[in-house]
């Protein structure tokens, strides 16, 4: 049977599920086409045209390069097709984006058939995917007297490549889907039990929020023609909690615009708001595909004649509205001005945030990916001529205050800067192009990175990241056979890319299914680095991390590189002292109770936490640097003492050494790099030629949070009160709660102790409480089950040499096996203790999840709808939020404890503590960067 065959059953298979034939990435499938085209007879031959003209995907697919050596064989004229006339295999190539495209444009545009040179540098001329070796070619021609090759480069150094590109819409016409009340997750716009299905667009499609808000955006499309949709977190921040590219790419699918002809369900430019406009993770995602995100500000808070904000019962602000968006509102975005305009013209709010310099190219390119490497492009082609570039892009927005000190992150980014004005220091607010020293990729957007590289013909990692690694923690839970088709190619693609994998591609070395922040927090080790990683808890305690979505990453990995403005820092320090039967999780929660109380909003949000942890090690501090993200915070950094940061180092090295005794090493030799670069900076501290990183006395902050530590008496929780009668409060991490709040009356259905949330010590805090427990009261019984799942295979190896795996071996009902994985998800629970493959498990909800309607307390990050748990047609889903002692006191009580019962169960046990340092550190003077 022909791959031909294949696909046409394959094709049948998909209509039945309303689904066009997928898009063609492999070669030999493209090669059987091409011979039936030939084949001027064969009654095949009309699908097979049309297969390769409009369903083959461009970049470096191994279809690409089949396309594009047939396209060039057209031009040529040694193969004759009557459809495919040469203008229009030109035209093709021109939609092919790079690698093998641009191979052949650039063999015909140097060619000796003066004509089809000619053609094909106008073609080439509209291109941007070029590489060093395709510059190199060019310039050699250049070298030798070549016109084309000369015309070609000044064009470049023009960048025509941009400026004739039509300008971005003066005046754009709206009409507005609210897709939900309150916060929107971007679960809703890609549900993570739907991971799997990301590298294919159209199926992927399919669950964006539901069939019924599918079916209604494409009614108001059919009611508003010329109109684009534009999709509304109403009352609250679109796109929270996670970047997700294939959320954006959904919303793209259904409100965007194609962006080839010749390409199917890759679409660009969606519009999406938010009263309170959009997270700072998702926004980056939405300017990837040129996309507009706007602060509609429509709902705000009421004031009294006093100006004093009003409040409710509840002791939450008020708030009225301003202007409607409710679904089917037409609206109109001027990007001249700024405003976003009622259908008659009445201005309603400023959004020129939206509407940068920069930004606004991003839309006029189609992505921020074009201009990325566009300015690569002019830079080389100015350089080969010896000319200035013409001015052209944007200047990148240099802000600096005279006699201000530096924040940390302001220090980070003067370090790594590229292309700003040499000796100018920089502060918040600049934008800056950054070089990225470690970037990680996680397995359910891999895919989509994966297809994000071969869509800019990018082959290999850039020499200029120090570490990269491609984790298996979000399909750890079930070897299921979607996991068993995607996991293992996903791997070798990175693995050959020059990624460290969490899977040898080879089978030499032991499936590490480790939780990716956690392997990223062991090989970062500078705290002057920056981290770009495929997950919104991409929050290192070394450096500082940005979680990014699967093309950020992509485009991280190929140029070593991300654009962003430098952000405001939030300056979090603490007093006081921990009580001895609390532990560290609790000072988080605290964290953002306090917060809230002293500053009544989110100060967090869109900004930089500054945290003096000073005097925890890297594992621990990074339960409060992973917290961040829930805060929306664009990022944290951790402000670490000198011996403390060595002490990280040290660990970071050891467990480098492991992955590398374990086999993992690349044969690009980066692992041992790594280690080699902890071993420098360990002597610069050590030295004193560069202590740890401390941000300057007289650095300016937008605000400032005391931690005090005495008012932290007993075990928080963050509640998702998932009943409160204003929608735009459920699912929150606002809701903090003591555990005396609920009486010892609240029950628990389910414990999970996991996810990147714990560390080594917690898993400890779970053998010991069994051992207390036992100690005091026999048998220990539980009258819920407990879900643990250690966040990588180091911790249990240390465990196991620690004596304090047997305990809970030996409690344990189920004990993962990895000869033997789980080929099915767990649907029922019993009252056991399960001891689940090291991974991000239940935390995820995209294979394991408690059963539906249950509270499950667990030491997560996660309080989104759905995602932990699902509703049942009763109950509605909780997933509630606290400490390791307190998750398994819950699970062994079947409900939350009183104080007096945990703090005898936890008498004794070493918890995570924290102690201030006994000086914060004021810094000094910018000397470092």
């Amino acid at each position: 049977m022909s791959l031909y065959s294949d696909y046409l059953a394959e094709i049948e298979t998909r209509k039945e599920q309303g689904l066009s034939p997928k898009p063609i990435d492999g070669g030999p499938l493209v090669a059987e086409l091409i011979d039936l085209i030939k084949d001027t007879g064969n009654e095949a031959r009309e699908g097979a045209l049309n297969f390769f003209i409009y369903n083959t995907l461009p970049g470096t697919t191994s279809a690409a390069g089949v396309k594009a050596a047939f396209l060039k064989e057209i031009v040529l004229g040694s193969v004759e097709v009557a459809e495919i006339s040469q203008e229009f295999a030109f035209e093709m190539l021109s939609h092919m984006k790079g690698g093998p495209s641009v191979d052949v444009l650039i063999d015909l545009a140097l060619g000796e058939d003066e004509g089809i040179a000619r053609q094909a540098a106008e073609v080439l001329k509209t291109q941007v995917f070029l590489y060093d070796a395709d510059m190199s070619r060019l310039k050699d021609a250049l070298d030798a007297g070549n016109a084309v090759a000369k015309d070609l480069l000044e064009s470049y150094a023009k960048a025509e490549f941009f400026t004739e590109l039509p300008d971005v819409q003066e005046e754009i016409e709206v009409v507005t889907f609210v897709a939900g009340e309150g916060d929107i997750s971007t679960d809703l716009l890609s549900p993570g039990a739907e991971a799997h299905s990301r590298a294919d667009r159209e199926l992927h499609g399919k669950c964006m929020i539901s069939e019924a808000a599918q079916k209604h955006i494409e009614e108001l499309k059919l009611q508003h023609p010329g109109k684009q949709v534009m999709l509304i977190a109403e009352k609250g921040t679109m796109g929270v909690g996670s970047s997700r590219m294939s959320g954006v790419n959904n919303v793209a699918l259904w409100t965007g615009k194609q962006a080839s002809p010749y390409v199917p369900f890759v679409n660009y430019a969606p519009i999406v708001a938010g009263t309170n406009g959009i997270s700072p993770i998702f926004l980056t995602t939405v300017g990837v595909t040129g996309g507009i995100g706007l602060d509609l500000k429509n709902w705000v808070k009421k004031v009294d004649e006093d100006g004093n904000v009003v409040m409710n019962n509840d002791g939450n602000p008020v708030l009225e509205e301003k202007y409607s968006v409710e679904t089917g509102t037409v609206l109109k975005i001027n990007t001249k001005n700024q405003k976003l305009l009622s259908e008659d013209g009445d201005e309603l709010v400023d959004v020129s945030a939206a509407f940068t310099p920069q930004k606004v190219e991003f839309m006029k390119a189609g992505g921020s990916y074009a201009i990325v490497f566009g300015k690569k492009l002019q830079t080389f082609a100015a350089e080969a001529l010896g000319v200035e570039p013409t001015p052209v892009f944007a200047k990148s927005k240099e802000i600096s205050h005279e006699g201000q000190g530096l924040t940390a992150v302001e220090k980070i980014f003067n370090k790594n800067a590229v292309g700003t004005t040499p000796g100018k220091t920089l502060h918040a607010g600049s934008d800056v192009r950054v070089k990225v020293n470690i970037v990680g990729s996680q397995d359910t957007t891999g895919l989509m990175t994966m297809q994000e590289l071969e869509a800019m013909a990018a082959t290999v990692v850039s020499p200029i990241v120090d570490g990269a690694y491609q984790s298996g923690c979000h399909t750890a839970s079930v070897w299921d056979a979607k996991a068993q088709a995607n996991t293992p190619r996903l791997m070798k693609f990175m693995n050959d890319f020059g990624l460290v994998t969490g899977r040898d591609p080879k089978g030499e070395y032991h499936a590490m299914t480790d939780v990716i922040h956690k392997v990223l927090n062991d090989i970062t080790v500078s705290d002057w680095d920056v981290i770009i990683g495929g997950d919104s808890h991409t929050r290192m305690s070394k450096g500082v991390a940005f979680g990014a979505d699967s093309g950020t990453v992509a485009l991280a990995l190929a140029t070593g590189e991300a654009s962003m403005p430098i952000p405001e820092s939030v300056k979090v320090t603490f007093k006081g002292k921990m009580a001895d039967h609390m532990d560290f999780r609790d000072v988080v929660h605290a964290t953002q109770q306090q917060m809230l109380a002293q500053h009544g909003d989110n100060v967090f949000q869109g900004r930089v936490i500054e945290v003096h942890i000073g005097t925890l090690l890297a594992d621990q501090a990074f339960t409060f640097t992973d917290w961040t993200a829930e805060m929306k915070a664009k990022a944290s950094v951790c402000i670490s003492n000198d011996e403390t940061l060595i002490g990280s180092l040290e660990l970071a090295k050891s467990r480098i050494q492991i992955m590398m005794d374990k086999g993992m090493e690349h044969e690009n030799g980066m692992l041992q790099s790594l280690i080699d670069k902890a071993d420098k900076r360990i002597a610069e501290i050590k030295s004193g030629e560069k202590p740890a990183l401390t941000p300057d006395a007289n650095a300016k902050y937008f605000a400032e949070v005391v931690v005090d530590l005495d008012e932290i008496v007993e075990p928080m929780i963050a509640d998702p009160d998932v009943n409160n009668a204003d929608v735009s409060k459920r699912y929150t991490h606002d809701t903090i709660r003591p555990v005396s709040y609920y009486k010892a009356e609240k029950h628990i259905d389910l414990g999970f102790v996991g996810s990147c949330m714990v560390h080594k010590g917690d898993i400890k805090i779970v053998a010991q409480m069994l051992k207390n427990l036992e100690a005091a009261n026999g048998k220990v019984e539980f009258k819920a089950p407990l879900v643990v799942a250690a966040p990588t295979y180091n911790i249990i190896d240390e465990l196991k040499e620690e004596g304090d795996w047997e305990i809970l071996e030996r409690y344990s009902g189920f004990t993962f096996d990895d000869l033997f994985p789980k080929q099915q998800a767990r649907t029922e629970y019993e009252n056991i203790l399960y001891l689940e493959r090291p991974g991000c498990n239940l935390c995820m909800g995209n294979q394991e999840k408690a059963a539906k309607g249950d509270t499950v307390l667990a030491t997560s990050t996660r309080l989104f709808q759905g995602r932990v748990v699902a509703d049942s047609a009763t109950k509605k889903g909780e997933s509630l939020l606290g400490s390791t002692p307190l998750v398994v006191l819950s699970a062994i009580l079947g409900r939350t404890p009183t104080l007096e019962e945990y703090k005898q169960a936890v008498e004794g046990i070493d918890l995570t503590k924290f102690a201030p340092p006994l000086q914060v550190p004021a810094g000094t003077k910018s000397a470092h960067f």
